[in-house]
């Protein structure tokens, strides 16, 4: 008879955080079921850097928005994303305006 360890699968990931120098990784042996939350919990990554709300923070698999409870498979790639500085559609409408300005001073 075969034991719970040695028929439950595990999966392998990654959870990320990026930091503007550097990004920090940490590589995950999983049981096969994990969820996001669970891979984000398990890296320690919530400890390490306090600035993480893990209420707030957005989550990702491979660069695409994910939920917390979604589902990992093996080799996937689970990234905790900072919050924006700026709103990215306020900065262009921004930079446009500005450009806008420059042409009638230029005129």
């Amino acid at each position: 008879m075969r034991s719970i360890l040695e028929t439950s699968k595990t999966i392998n990931v990654e959870v990320v955080y990026a930091l503007p120098q550097a990004q920090d990784l940490v590589r995950l042996a999983l049981p096969e079921g994990s969820t996001v939350q669970q891979a984000v919990a398990a890296s320690g990554l919530l400890r390490k850097h306090p600035e993480i709300d893990p209420e707030k923070a957005k989550l990702g698999i491979f660069g695409k928005l994910s939920k917390a409870d979604a589902p990992l498979r093996d080799r996937d790639r689970v990234e905790i994303y900072r919050p924006l500085l700026a709103d990215p559609k306020e900065v262009r409408k921004k930079r446009a305006e500005d450009a806008k300005k420059g042409a009638k001073a230029g005129a």
